[in-house]
């Protein structure tokens, strides 16, 4: 599905020109490089040859930029892009997303080259569409921890999905978010995308795009704008992650820290919930429902609702050597990218079981990594270095 800042792919197997809207797949087991993930450090700054004072308004950011003439914020060249597990910087810029620049944000998608590997044999058949419904406004009651995040990258202005998810060494306290990969980092091909911030209940009240043109900050933002101050993604992301082929897509998740721009009431604290992430959950075949949301920005949507699919999931598997996806009838487009999919867990609560990734050209499916050791790994890491 040609979603937000990453390709479309077209496996063999599956038959269908594909793009990656973030990437992941979903294994039964993460042996692919299990473990990989603990070696990375998450860091919300990094020993790096930076100005004394950072960014803290927009007047600042002309001079900021400036003084970064090797590997910071304005030269997006390859070889000086910040893309290490501890490069990842993103100070406050007051006031860089106001309304306007977040309705402006592009989900970007691409279409990629027929390159993805042949079918693993985990593969169930192509599910058939489900048509996205919009989520019940206010998105604050019914959908809360649900929201959408926005970055720079060196196409311009993008969009991705995100949810707040639990933090262990904060309970009750959470300032944790989860999305995709490819939503934080541009993977083999960069490094760490910047400005990068995460809006709760994005429009609340669902108001149509020509309602929002003059609207203020607290109609798209009620519940405030976060900034990440840590993040990681797993080092499959950052090594093998591209635009074409789809090559560490079953590895396309993150994991960010935030805080608000003014006030110290957690994220958890200010939207009211945080789901858990249910690692190791069963295989498609043992999982009844899943549902997903996100913010669904190309065409026919304009990424300024919330939209929701709830299927019977399958399995898609791009690579033998790498996890099994989970995969299910969904028309969200680009921009749902890195949203949460949810499946009711044993002791009967919803948690968090992958989050979207990739999906066909003509959005009739999503397809989304299973969150095994590796994923726990990320999440406990930034979990621990804010701990």
């Amino acid at each position: 599905m040609p979603f937000i800042s990453r390709p479309a792919i077209a496996a063999a197997a599956v038959a269908a020109m594909i793009a990656v809207t973030g990437t992941a797949c979903a294994p039964s087991d993460n042996t692919a490089g299990a473990g990989a993930a603990a070696s990375a450090t998450v860091s919300g700054g990094a020993n790096l040859a930076l100005p004394t004072s950072l960014p803290t308004s927009l007047a600042d950011l002309d001079k900021w930029k400036n003084a970064l003439k090797n590997g910071g914020w304005k030269d997006w060249d390859k070889s000086k892009w910040l893309r290490d597990a501890a490069d990842f910087i993103n100070p406050v810029i007051d006031g860089l997303w106001n309304p306007s620049r977040m309705q402006s944000a592009d989900q970007s998608d691409k279409q990629v080259a027929s390159d993805v590997a042949s079918d693993a044999g985990q593969t169930d058949p192509e599910p058939a569409p489900v048509q996205a419904a919009g989520a019940k406004t206010p998105y604050s009651q019914n959908a809360a921890g649900v929201g959408k995040i926005f970055f720079d990258t060196p196409q311009g202005s993008a969009v991705c999905s995100g949810t707040v998810v639990e933090d262990p060494a904060h309970p009750g306290k959470s300032n944790l978010v989860w999305t995709a990969g490819h939503c934080v980092h541009a993977g083999k091909s960069g490094g760490w995308f910047r400005n990068i911030v995460f809006v709760p209940a994005y429009n609340d009240n669902g108001l149509p795009a020509a309602q929002l043109q003059n609207a203020t900050r607290d109609v798209v933002a009620p519940k405030g704008v976060w900034w990440a101050d840590g993040a990681q993604t797993s080092a499959q992301w950052i090594a093998q992650g591209a635009e074409s082929g789809g090559s560490g897509s079953p590895f396309d998740f993150a994991v960010i820290h935030v805080k608000p721009e003014s006030g110290t009431k957690s994220l958890q604290e200010t939207v009211g919930t945080a789901s858990p992430v249910w690692f190791d959950a069963p295989s498609a075949t043992q999982i009844n429902a899943i549902s997903a949301f996100g913010y669904p920005a190309a065409s026919p949507f304009d990424g300024q609702s919330m939209f929701s699919c709830t299927d019977k999931p399958g399995r898609l598997s791009l690579d033998a050597s790498e996890p099994t996806e989970y995969r299910i009838g969904c028309t969200m487009t680009g921009g749902s990218s890195g949203g949460g999919w949810f499946a009711t867990m044993p002791d009967g609560n919803l948690g968090l079981v992958s989050n979207t990734s990739i999906g066909p050209a003509t959005p009739t499916w999503l397809a989304g990594p299973h969150l095994g050791s590796v994923a726990k790994g990320v999440y406990d890491s930034v979990s621990q270095n804010f701990s």
